[in-house]
C-alpha cells in the first residue's frame, strides 16, 4: 500500500512541476511578445533647460542584445552588453567633408563599436544623417546628431570665441550628462591607427587624472605659448586640444582650483569666470581656457606623446616628434586647413587617399602603394623628407586589420 502511495505522490508532484514550468513559458512569451519591435535609438539633442531636449538624433546599427537591455537570453546568461566608444566632433561651415573623412577613418580600423556625438550646425544636418545611414551597412556604429547650443544667457560671447562653434566642446562634459568616457577630436583628425587603443588609455589614468592632451609643442624655440601667452599655460609649451580624451564622470565630480577665488569651482561653474578674466588676453579661445584651467590642476591631466596629435609642427622645420619617428604616426592633425592647400603636401596626400577609400576590403587593401608614391612627390617639403613617419603605422594597421576574423573588421 506504502508503495502505490509513493507513486501516487511522485506522479502529483511531477505534475505539479510541468504545470509550473508551462506557466512560466507562457509568462515569458508574454513578456517578449509585449517587448516585441524596438526601432533604432534616439536620442535627445542638447538643451541647457533641466531635464529638456529639442530635437532629436539619427541611430544607425541598432541590431543586436545591447539594442534590447530589457530583454534576457535564456540559452546563454553569460551574454554581456558590448562597451561602445564615444567619439565626439563639433562641425559648422566648411567642415562637412573634414569631419565624414575623420569618422571614415575611425570605421575602417576600429575593432569595438563607436557612438559617434556631431554636434553640428542645423543646415549640416541632412547631410550627415543622408551619409551616416548609407554606412548602417557596416553594424559598428551608433551616431547622434544635435545643434549647436550654448548657455543662454551668455550664448553670443560663447559663439565669437575663436571660432564658431569650437568652444563647444567645453560643454560635452554638461551635455552628455549619460556619457561616462568620450574621445573629443577637431574635425581635421585623421584616425591611422584604430581608436580603440587611445581609447585604452583611460586605464592608465590614475585616481587624480580626469582627462588628456598632447604637447602644444615639443620643441619650445618655436613654441606659441613659451613665447608668446599672455595668460598662465599648462607645462612648458602648453597643450593642444585637438585631441582630447576624457573621464566626464570625474570632470563633473572635481572641484577645481583657480586664480579667481579661494573657493575651488566645479566645471559648470569655472568656465564664464575664467571667459570674463582671461578675454582680452586669450588668442586660441577654448583651447587657452584649457590651459589655464590644467595650469593650476596639473594633477588632473595625462599627457600622452606627439605621435597621438601629429601636427605639421612636429615637422615642419624638421623632424620634432621622437615617437612618431620609432613608431609612426597613430593620428594625423591637419591644423591651419593642410589638408586643401599645397602648403604641406604630405598631409594633404594622406587626406585624399582616405577621402576616396571606401569600405571595401579590395580599396582599403590597396590603399597602401598608390598613397606612397603620393608622398614621395612631397620630398621638397621637410614634412616630405620624414613621408616614411606618415605610413609606418598605417602600413601596420591595415596588416592587422585584415589577420582579424571577418565579424571584427
Amino acid at each position: 500500500m506504502r508503495r502505490y502511495l509513493r507513486i501516487v505522490g511522485l506522479c502529483l508532484a511531477c505534475g505539479f512541476c510541468s504545470l509550473l514550468y508551462a506557466f512560466s513559458q507562457l509568462a515569458v512569451s508574454l513578456e517578449e511578445g509585449a517587448g516585441g519591435g524596438g526601432g533604432k535609438p534616439q536620442a535627445g539633442a542638447a538643451s541647457w533647460l533641466a531635464g529638456g531636449g529639442r530635437g532629436a538624433a539619427g541611430g544607425a546599427d541598432s541590431a543586436g542584445p545591447a539594442a534590447h537591455p530589457g530583454r534576457s537570453d535564456r540559452y546563454n546568461l553569460k551574454i554581456q552588453p558590448v562597451e561602445r566608444m564615444h567619439l565626439a566632433v563639433v562641425a559648422c561651415g566648411e567642415r562637412l567633408e573634414e569631419t565624414i573623412t575623420m569618422l571614415k577613418s575611425a570605421l575602417i580600423f576600429s575593432i569595438k563599436p563607436l557612438q559617434f556625438h556631431i554636434f553640428a550646425e542645423d543646415q549640416l544636418h541632412d547631410s550627415f544623417k543622408g551619409t551616416l545611414d548609407s554606412w548602417s551597412f557596416l553594424q559598428t556604429f551608433n551616431y547622434s546628431l544635435y545643434p549647436i547650443t550654448f548657455p543662454s544667457e551668455n550664448a553670443v560671447e560663447w559663439k565669437k570665441l575663436f571660432k564658431p562653434c569650437a568652444s563647444q566642446r567645453l560643454f560635452l562634459p554638461l551635455i552628455l550628462k549619460e556619457v561616462d568616457s568620450l574621445l573629443y577630436v577637431d574635425t581635421d583628425i585623421l584616425f591611422l591607427r584604430p581608436v580603440d587603443d587611445i581609447w585604452s588609455l583611460l586605464k592608465k589614468f590614475n585616481s587624480t587624472q580626469i582627462a588628456a592632451m598632447a604637447p602644444e609643442h615639443e620643441e619650445p624655440r618655436i613654441g606659441w605659448y613659451n613665447r608668446f601667452a599672455r595668460h598662465p599655460y599648462y607645462g612648458k609649451t602648453g597643450v593642444n586640444s585637438g585631441v582630447m580624451l576624457m573621464n566626464m564622470t570625474r570632470m563633473r565630480r572635481k572641484y577645481f582650483k583657480n586664480d579667481m577665488t579661494t573657493v575651488r569651482l566645479r566645471w559648470g561653474d569655472i568656465l564664464m569666470p575664467l571667459l570674463k578674466k582671461y578675454k582680452l588676453n586669450i588668442t586660441w579661445g577654448d583651447q587657452d581656457l584649457l590651459n589655464i584651467i590644467f595650469f593650476h590642476n596639473p594633477e588632473s591631466l595625462f599627457v600622452f606623446p606627439c605621435q597621438w596629435n601629429y601636427r605639421p609642427d612636429h615637422c615642419i622645420y624638421g623632424s620634432n616628434c621622437q615617437e612618431a619617428e620609432e613608431e609612426g604616426i597613430f593620428i594625423l592633425h591637419g591644423n591651419r586647413g593642410v589638408y586643401h592647400d599645397d602648403k604641406q603636401p604630405a598631409f594633404r596626400a594622406i587626406y585624399e587617399a582616405l577621402r576616396n577609400c571606401s569600405f571595401e576590403d579590395d580599396n582599403i587593401r590597396s590603399l597602401l602603394k598608390p598613397l606612397e608614391l603620393e608622398l614621395q612627390k612631397t620630398v621638397h617639403t621637410y614634412c616630405g623628407k620624414i613621408y616614411k613617419v606618415f605610413i609606418k603605422q598605417l602600413a601596420k594597421s591595415l596588416r592587422d586589420r585584415f589577420h582579424r576574423p571577418p565579424k571584427e573588421r
